[in-house]
């Protein structure tokens, strides 16, 4: 009679990328949050990689992402969202526009140890002028740096949320996912609120 109809029912699916350099825990923070066996398209640091792959700060790091992480997390029963993991070397920036084509909003995993390493996906998001999140992912025995200090050193504006989080933990991760979402929504619901 009065139920829903099939369309209302389906989901929104959203795609969102998960960026930043070399070591930070794109993976780790794909796979912490996914509610499907994520994909990983891990290889092996070989030899050939020595000189090509600066393992300072990520000495114990034994893997690379070679192409892309995949994940999905149901939101509600109306969003979907749809995880793209970028690889964090240069070398494999190539797959950047296909991985971002489309995507509502990006976060850029910060690693304070390796600063400058997120300067690729932040130049790359603002030029493309797709929405960021930078989410300081804070490992074990590091110095604490506040989100202020973060904020100056990638010489980023007030507009650019700044968050904490922790990429092994679901929930921390959720609370980034959800923060990047309702940020990008409350922008556009701006820009339609305008007067013309």
């Amino acid at each position: 009679m009065f139920g829903r109809s099939k369309r209302a029912s389906t989901p929104l699916a959203v795609k969102i990328v998960i960026s930043g350099g070399f070591g930070v825990g794109k993976t780790t923070f794909v796979g912490a949050i996914s509610e499907i066996e994520p994909l990983v398209t891990e290889a092996d640091l070989t030899e050939v990689s020595v000189g090509i792959d600066d393992l300072t700060g990520v000495d114990g790091k034994t893997t690379t992402t070679v192409a892309l992480d995949f994940g999905r997390i149901t939101l509600d029963d109306s969003l979907w969202l749809y995880l793209f993991g970028t690889p964090g070397q240069d070398r494999f920036a190539f797959l950047w526009d296909d991985l971002v084509d489309g995507a509502l909003g990006a976060v850029v995993l910060v690693d304070t140890r390796r600063i400058e390493d997120c300067f690729a996906s932040l130049d790359y998001f603002e030029e493309h002028g797709t929405p960021l999140l930078l989410a300081v992912n804070r490992f074990e025995h590091t110095r604490r740096f506040e989100l202020d200090e973060v904020r100056e050193a990638l010489g980023v504006g007030v507009e650019v949320p700044i968050v904490e989080c922790d990429a092994r933990d679901r929930e921390s991760v959720k609370r980034v996912l959800v923060e990047l979402v309702e940020q990008v929504l409350a922008k556009r619901l701006s820009r339609v609120a305008l007067p013309q």
